[in-house]
């Protein structure tokens, strides 16, 4: 996934986001949002850790709660224990993913224009029919990622 195109931008949203839940953005969490921000997929708390080292983890937890609750960052499960986390669709853009079985990867899938609303048409028109009336979707897909299959 591309990272967004106006870091500033990003940091300036996610500081009035927090400020309107009554929380600051301190300087652990612009650096937990950079590096969800500069990341190509969703996140583990174990590649958060790694990738801001001066964060330990319990405070990168607290953090990511603090976030969650701002609709800052979203909890994405590969099944098990294997949480991802990565920034919410309202700041990083609309996007499914691809979760594999066998080794827990999430990877970032964006459809183009065309495709996406001919899902967005046919899932409305799915809950219609049960009398549902959709505000969004999410698509998850899960099977095997590229390096678990050739192992098969």
């Amino acid at each position: 996934m591309e990272p967004p195109k106006d870091l500033d931008q990003l940091h300036d949203d996610v500081k009035r986001r927090l400020a309107a839940a009554g929380q600051r953005y301190t300087d652990g969490r612009r650096a937990l949002v950079n590096a969800l921000a500069t990341a190509q997929r969703p996140l583990t708390l174990r590649d958060i850790v790694s990738a801001v080292p001066e964060l330990p983890q319990s405070s990168a937890y607290r953090n990511l709660d603090a976030l969650r609750a701002g609709s800052i960052v979203n909890r994405i499960s590969a099944g098990g224990d294997r949480a991802h986390f990565e920034l919410a669709e309202s700041l990083l853009g609309h996007h499914h993913h691809l979760i594999c079985v066998s080794c827990g990867t999430i990877e970032d899938m964006r459809l183009d224009g065309k495709l996406e609303d001919e899902v967005d048409r046919a899932l409305a028109g799915a809950a219609g029919e049960a009398g549902f009336t959709p505000l969004r979707h999410s698509l998850d897909l899960y099977g095997e990622c590229s390096d678990c299959g050739d192992e098969a």
